[in-house]
This record gives structure tokens, sequence and C-alpha cells, in this order.
């Protein structure tokens, strides 16, 4: 199985793959790969963004080469099999090897003309995205290690990440984050929902709520900027965000948290008593691990009998292709 990742945390993605039981055979920047099955299911995985399933590898010095072999494996692997629809063909690659990307489209073009003259109707049907969430998916898989060789699979699981669009009025880059944690979630606010951000200045992800219609109370000593700042969505109130508790019989919609805190202190006094009061139905919260060994605390998260688990069904915990030093859990409660 080839594992990729956000480049430099190949180091985590490693440790969490021999840890669910895979034999460690190489790695590069934004990737791992290992050669015994994992022992661990592939939705409990935090660093990896996809993994291709029992990879083939490909060696050629050439563009035509390299697209000879990919075409001349995708061919021999859908023999006997009908494509009637849309099938994922996604081509990747380290941006941090310098050239390479050029590399990827230029063989990914000669791939197309290829199969346009073996099998004009499939090439047709080829779709350059992932669906939205996470779960196992099938297509071609192309992931280039370097200039000459590269490693190919027709199923792959989606843990859930993806590079998100930008917005002008968004006050800081974290909007990214949330906005990438609706596709994992499979859900976003919707208008007239009630959401509850704590620590939000400058207030990315209550603009991105109130964006969508919903009613957001942003809670933070600190100003709001940009789209969020005299939002007729947004109510502003300066106060600590540990402090703030709804009031008696209040249920809201959602919660949000993104703070710079050690997130054992934001794991304590602010998700599990959310969780165990039932305040909120589903969530969306970002927790910091510069100063922890995040794979031991993402174990912890998962303790048998945690409010998390318990609570909390189809849990999510995940390194987002938008985060840093840190991981975003997403969830409905089950009450």
């Amino acid at each position: 199985m080839l594992l990729t990742c956000q480049a430099g945390y190949e180091t985590f993605l490693a440790r969490e793959a021999q840890e669910g039981g895979g034999a460690l055979a190489e790695q590069g920047p934004g990737w791992v790969r290992v050669t015994a099955a994992l022992a661990a299911p592939l939705e409990s995985l935090v660093f990896p963004h996809l993994s291709l399933r029992d990879p083939v590898e490909i060696r050629g010095e050439s563009v035509n080469a390299l697209a000879q072999g990919v075409a001349d494996f995708f061919l021999t692997s859908i023999r006997g099999e009908r494509i009637d629809g849309p099938w994922a063909s996604l081509w990747l690659g380290p941006q941090e090897i310098v050239g390479l990307g050029r590399r990827v489209k230029a063989v990914e073009s000669a791939f197309g003309e290829l199969l346009k003259k073996k099998l004009s109707r499939v090439a047709k049907l080829a779709a350059p995205d992932l669906p939205r969430g996470s779960g196992p998916v099938r297509g071609l898989f192309v992931f280039f290690v370097d200039f000459g060789r590269v490693w190919v699979a027709r199923e792959a699981y989606r843990h859930g990440q993806r590079r998100m669009a930008d917005d002008d009025l968004a006050p800081s880059r974290s909007y990214l984050k949330v906005e990438e944690a609706y596709h994992l979630l499979g859900r976003e606010p919707q208008a007239g929902e009630s959401v509850v951000d704590l620590g939000a200045a400058p207030g990315g992800w209550s603009y991105s709520a109130a964006k969508r219609g919903a009613r957001v109370i942003a809670i933070d000593n600190g100003p709001l900027k940009g789209g969020a700042l005299d939002n007729p969505q947004i109510e502003h109130r300066r106060e600590d965000a540990f402090g703030f508790k709804p009031s008696e019989g209040t249920r809201y919609d959602w919660l949000f948290c993104d703070m710079v805190e050690e997130p054992h202190n934001v794991l304590r006094n602010i998700v599990e008593p959310w969780l165990v009061q039932g305040w909120c139905r589903r969530f969306v919260i970002n927790l910091k691990f510069g100063r922890v060994d995040p794979l031991a605390f993402a174990r912890e998260l998962r303790t048998p009998g945690s409010p998390l688990m318990r609570l909390v069904p189809d849990l999510k915990i995940r390194h987002l292709y938008h985060d840093r030093e840190e991981f975003t859990l997403v969830g409905e409660l089950r009450i």
C-alpha cells in the first residue's frame, strides 16, 4: 500500500502505518509505502490523505514510456469490466520536487491520447477529482515518486482531505480548515442553523458559517476582521471561550473550536463538557499537537468509554490538507 500525506509529516505517517501493522518499505516527501497489510482500519488513520491499494511500480525514462506503461496497466486491469459512468483519474506527485508537476501533466496528457485511441468512450468519462467525503473508490491512481518512477493502482481509500478555494473576505487562513472539514463530515451549516464559535477571532470559521446563512455567536476577546466584522449573521461576544456556557435548555446545531491552547486543556474544559451535556448536535474542533505526541493523543481520544467514543458514533480525526501542527475532529452526537 502507498499512503500520501501533507509533505513534512511523513515521519508521523510512517509511525502510524507501522503501529497499524504495516512494514515500512520506503518514504519520500508526502508519501510512505508499506509492504504488509495494515491491521488497523483505514478510516481510523489520522495522517494519510489517500491510500493506494496494491500499487504496481512502473519505470520509464521518457514521458511516452511512462504513459505507455500506465496505459498498458490500465487497459489490462479493465478487461471484462464495464465502465458506464465517471471514474476517478488522479495524477499526483510531491510538489517539493522541482519540475515534477510538469512531468506529471505531460504523462497524464500522453496517457489520455493513448486511451482515446483505444477506448474513446471510457476516456471521456475520466474525472480528475475524488467524490466528497471518505471511503473506498475505484478508478486510476498514479503517484510519481520521481521523474522516471510511478506507482499505479485501481483502488484507493480516500480519507476526506482536499484543497479548498480561498475567499477574499475570509479573515484568516484558518477559514480553509473549516471549509475542508465540511467535506470530511459530509455536511455543512445550513441557513437558520445555530453555531457557537469558541476562540473565534479573527473570525474565519464564523464567516464560513455566516455566509451560508447560519446564525453565529462568536466568542473571543479579540477583534473580528474581514467578512466577519459587523456581519449581520454574527453576534460577537467579547468573553473568555473557556467560560462560555449555553443557557439552560439551549442546544446549538454546531460547535466550532479552533484555539491556540494545550490540547488536553481544550479536551477537558471544552470538548468533554459540550459533548456530555449535549450542548451541540455536531462539531468541528481543531487541536494543536505541537507539544504532544499526536499519535498517542489520537489513541487517547479513541479510548473506549471516553465521551468521544461513547457519544460520537462516526468520529473522524484527520490531519487536513490545510492543517499544520494540529488535527481536526468532526462528528455528530448520538443524542
